[in-house]
């Protein structure tokens, strides 16, 4: 059994983030974690809908990363709040750092996977939906589900 890296393997996604804002760039970071969080990660009890990246003294950071205990881990247990080094390359941390400030933008958790057995996290360099913004998106998603009914019924 190979590991793919075309096709990594989703451990957990944040489709609030998508609802919410838009993606303007993606990048892939490594996070730096204990074991019993490695555990429950791959076991998918993991929420990232309310977290975000913070950038401080140019290290980034996860914060309100929700990961459950370890059902087996005991007296090894991490703390399932605490926040988590992100590992990406300084130049990559300096240019979020500037285009979150001068453009007022934010970095949002996307989803996390594995790759080659190790848990990385896709971010998001976002922007913010407005309220017409999002109701563009769901008219606009009505009517291609409208034009592709009456395209299958046409068949």
């Amino acid at each position: 059994m190979s590991k793919s890296t075309t096709n990594p393997q989703a451990l957990a996604s944040n489709k609030k983030a998508y609802h919410d804002y838009h993606v303007l760039e993606t990048y892939e970071a490594g996070i730096a974690l204990v074991g019993t969080e490695v555990k429950s990660i791959r076991d998918g009890k993991v929420d990232i809908k309310e977290a975000i990246v913070r950038i401080e003294q140019e290290e980034a950071f996860l914060v309100g990363c929700h990961v459950q205990h370890y059902e087996f881990g005991n007296l090894f247990n991490h703390d399932y709040t605490r926040r988590r080094k992100l590992l990406m390359h300084k130049r990559e941390i300096q240019r979020l750092m500037g285009r979150v400030q001068e453009k007022g933008l934010t970095i949002i958790p996307l989803r996390f996977y594995l790759k080659n057995g190790r848990v990385k996290l896709e971010i998001g360099l976002c922007k913010g939906k407005r309220v017409h913004d999002k109701r563009d998106v769901l008219k606009k998603r009505e009517a291609t589900r409208e034009i592709d009914r009456a395209l299958k019924d046409r068949e």
